[in-house]
C-alpha cells in the first residue's frame, strides 16, 4: 500500500528545506539521510541519537523540519516534542514509527500534541530503500518544508482565526436543502483539526458522519477510539454492510476505501481494496462520489488540512449535485493542499478557518429546508 498524497512537483523554496534526523538508530539515521539528500531540495543538516541532543541542537540550529523517531534512550520522541516546539514554535515535526498498535497510539497523542505528520517506519532495514517509502518521506518534507517558508511569520494554533483567502474564492451557494449526510475528507494535519472540528458540531445535526483521513491501519482504529473518547460523538471504523445511523461517525480504515451503497433502500458502510486514487487508499474521492450516489446534492462536505488534491474530483460531482462544500482555510491549515484544491478550483460556498467551520455547519442544518 502507498498513502502517498501527491506526485506533483512542489514549489522549490530559495534554499534547501533544512532537516534534523532524529533516531537512536545509526544505521536508520544514515539511511533516511542518504533518501533526503537524493533531492536536491532537501539538505540533512543534522543527525541526534536522542530527543535530549535534538532539543539542544534546535535551540542553537533552527531548521525547518525534523524527522522525530518514538522509541528512544535518554528523551524519546513524545517527550522531545513539546520541547522542540518550544525550542522552534514554527518548525515541522514528521513522527517516524513502526506499524504497531503501541505506536500507533504514541503517535496519535503526538500528532495531536503539535505534530504535523507521520511516516511509517518499515518492518526491516531493506525497507527504507523501497520506492514507496522514499517518495513518502521525501514528498511530506518537502511539503511541510514548504509550507513552512510560505506561512505566515507570525506563529499560533493550527486553530487560529485570521484568514487570508480572497472572497472571490467562495463562490458557490450553499443548498437549500437540509444536509442528510456531513463527509469530511483530512489528511496531512488532519487528526488535530478532526478533533477540533468534532468538539463544536452539535449533536443536533442528527445525521451520519463519515470521514476519510489519510491513514494506514491500526492508525485508524486508534484514532477512531480518541475521537470517541474526546468528544461527545461516537466514531469507530466502517464495517461492511453497517446501515448508516444517524449521530454516529464512521472513519475508513487504513488500506480501505469507505463508500456508501444502498441495500434494501438503507444507506450502508461498504468497503473495497481497488487501485489508490490520488496515491491514497483510503481516498476521499470514492467515498464523495458514493455520498453523491445515495443522497444526490443532500451532502454537506468540508475538506481539512492536507497535501494533494484528493477530494477535489469528489467536491466537482457534489458541487453538480447541489450539494455544498465548505473548505479550511489556509492560515489554519498545516498543508493548505487538499482544501486549497477544492478553493481554487471555485467548489466551496465557504474557506472557514478550522475554528468556524464547526458553527458554519451547525447553522446549515438550522437553515436548511426538510
Amino acid at each position: 500500500m502507498s498513502i502517498l498524497e501527491t506526485s506533483t512537483p512542489l514549489p522549490r523554496t530559495k534554499a534547501p528545506i533544512r532537516v534534523m534526523v532524529v533516531d537512536d538508530s545509526a544505521v536508520i539515521r544514515g539511511l533516511t539521510k542518504r533518501v533526503l539528500n537524493e533531492d536536491p531540495a532537501i539538505e540533512v543538516v543534522s543527525s541526534m541519537s536522542n530527543g535530549k541532543l535534538a532539543v539542544e541542537k534546535l535551540t542553537r540550529d533552527p531548521v525547518d523540519v525534523v524527522v522525530l523517531d518514538i522509541e528512544m534512550p535518554v528523551m524519546d520522541g513524545l517527550t522531545a516534542l513539546p520541547l522542540l516546539l518550544k525550542a522552534q514554535p514554527n518548525v515541522r515535526i514528521v513522527m517516524s514509527s513502526a506499524l504497531t498498535q503501541r505506536n500507533a497510539e504514541i503517535s496519535i497523542k503526538a500528532l495531536r500534541a503539535g505534530a504535523a505528520d507521520y511516516i511509517p517506519k518499515p518492518s526491516a532495514i531493506a525497507g527504507m530503500s523501497s520506492t514507496d517509502f522514499k517518495r513518502e518521506l521525501i514528498t511530506k518534507v518537502k511539503s511541510l518544508g514548504h509550507a513552512r517558508a510560505t506561512a505566515s511569520t507570525k506563529t499560533r494554533p493550527v486553530a487560529a482565526s485570521a484568514s487570508a483567502v480572497p472572497v472571490a474564492m467562495s463562490t458557490q451557494r450553499p443548498s437549500l436543502m437540509r444536509p442528510k449526510l456531513l463527509a469530511v475528507g483530512s489528511s496531512t494535519g488532519g487528526p488535530q483539526a478532526l478533533f477540533a472540528f468534532i468538539e463544536k458540531l452539535d449533536r443536533a445535526i442528527n445525521v451520519p458522519v463519515v470521514i476519510t483521513q489519510h491513514m494506514p491501519p491500526t492508525f485508524t482504529r486508534i484514532l477512531a477510539e480518541h475521537i470517541t473518547k474526546s468528544t461527545d460523538w461516537p466514531c469507530h471504523e466502517g464495517v461492511p454492510g453497517e446501515p448508516l445511523t444517524a449521530g454516529v461517525i464512521y472513519l475508513a480504515p487504513g488500506d480501505y476505501h469507505m463508500v456508501i451503497e444502498i441495500k434494501d433502500g438503507t444507506p450502508c458502510i461498504a468497503l473495497n481494496q481497488a487501485s489508490p486514487e490520488n496515491f491514497c487508499r483510503p481516498s476521499v474521492d470514492p467515498m464523495l462520489r458514493s455520498a453523491v450516489e445515495a443522497f444526490g446534492g443532500r451532502v454537506i462536505t468540508t475538506i481539512l488540512t492536507g497535501m494533494g488534491s484528493d477530494g477535489m474530483k469528489g467536491c466537482e460531482a457534489l458541487v453538480e449535485s447541489g450539494g455544498t462544500v465548505v473548505a479550511q482555510d489556509e492560515a489554519s491549515s498545516v498543508v493548505w493542499g487538499m482544501p486549497g484544491a477544492v478553493a481554487r478550483a471555485g467548489l466551496c460556498s465557504a474557506i472557514l478557518p478550522l475554528d468556524q467551520i464547526s458553527e458554519y455547519i451547525n447553522q446549515r442544518f438550522k437553515v436548511g429546508l426538510a
